[in-house]
């Protein structure tokens, strides 16, 4: 089997994997590696304006250069030996870089939680969902940020990471997570002001297509999944894409709130969409509906780029 239709496998095996369920131990976790990484990383850096800056410039390109190396030699290796081998370690690495089935579940068990009343346990779930302070959040506004949160990760959990490995196998993913995990640990105001700037840019630039995908793929879905309108998700995804710091961020959120015909809003930094009804937790499943919709999508766009990678037609 050539390399091209092994990628292939990886590809559909890594998302059957995840669609399963299966995660790997925390200790054998890739990702949670990466993360230790970027800790110790950020530990023997200096935070100063020049120092910090400098630093952090080679930080965005060390840690997902020598990870990306590391899953080329690994797989390269592997390859050689058996293409067997190649396909089970690359789908299970693989799916370390991305997730579908854990989004779903974080998510419907916040909407289980706001049905049944139960506001403290929705407060202690959404702590592995949003950044935010959520002590003081009520139950709508709970609502509206697993909304957010559902529409802005369908670029950054599989659509991009996926496009990254059509476009350059397991190490274009594993790098993609790696930069993704930089901006999530350091690529914020504040004490990573300088340090995080760099990752917080790489990342940005790097999802700058995958994030205007999804969107397209959620407007296409907007047009025939329940509960949701084209127009609405169009005009508003028009109108309010740059609201949000984020240049990416802002074009699926925008657009789910104008699919639903809500108004989802994180104090103190942005409002999207129109206010036509309130939010209620029917609307986490229904947001969820729109992820499943780009990631059918977005897999296909990644089956069919690395077919043509490979000439595989």
């Amino acid at each position: 089997m050539g390399l091209g239709y092994a990628d292939l496998w990886v590809l559909l095996l890594a998302v059957l994997l995840d669609l399963a369920g299966r995660e790997l131990p925390t200790p054998l976790h890739p990702t949670v590696w990466i993360g230790k990484t970027v800790a110790l990383a950020d530990r023997i850096s200096p935070k100063g304006r020049v120092g910090g800056l400098m630093a952090g410039g080679l930080i965005a390109l060390l840690i997902p250069g020598l990870w990306a190396a590391a899953a080329y030699f690994a797989v390269q290796g592997l390859h050689e030996i058996h293409t067997v081998a190649y396909v089970l370690v690359g789908a299970v690495w693989l799916k370390s870089t991305f997730s579908v089935r854990m989004l779903h579940q974080v998510a419907a068990g916040i909407r289980d939680r706001l049905l049944r009343g139960d506001v403290e346990g929705v407060r202690g779930q959404m702590r592995s969902l949003v950044s935010r302070n959520v002590s003081s959040l009520t139950g709508e506004q709970m609502t509206a940020a697993t909304v957010e949160s559902v529409a802005e990760n369908t670029t950054d959990s599989f659509v991009a990471p996926w496009l990254a490995f059509a476009l350059f196998g397991l190490p274009g993913a594993v790098a993609y997570r790696a930069v993704n995990t930089l901006d999530s640990m350091i690529g914020y105001h504040g004490k990573y002001e300088y340090l995080g700037k760099a990752s917080a840019r790489l990342d940005d630039l790097l999802n700058l297509i995958p994030a205007r995908l999804s969107a397209l793929f959620l407007l296409a879905g907007s047009a025939l999944l329940p509960g949701q309108r084209l127009a609405g998700a169009w005009r508003i995804m028009r109108r309010d894409h740059g609201r949000t710091e984020s240049p990416n961020a802002g074009w699926t959120m925008s657009g789910m709130a104008g699919a639903l015909g809500v108004e989802l809003e994180k104090v103190g930094h942005y409002r999207l969409g129109d206010a036509t009804r309130p939010l209620e937790p029917q609307d986490i499943t229904r947001a969820v509906q729109t992820m499943y919709w780009i990631a059918a999508l977005g897999l296909l766009i990644a089956l069919g780029l690395l077919y043509g990678r490979y000439g595989l037609f």
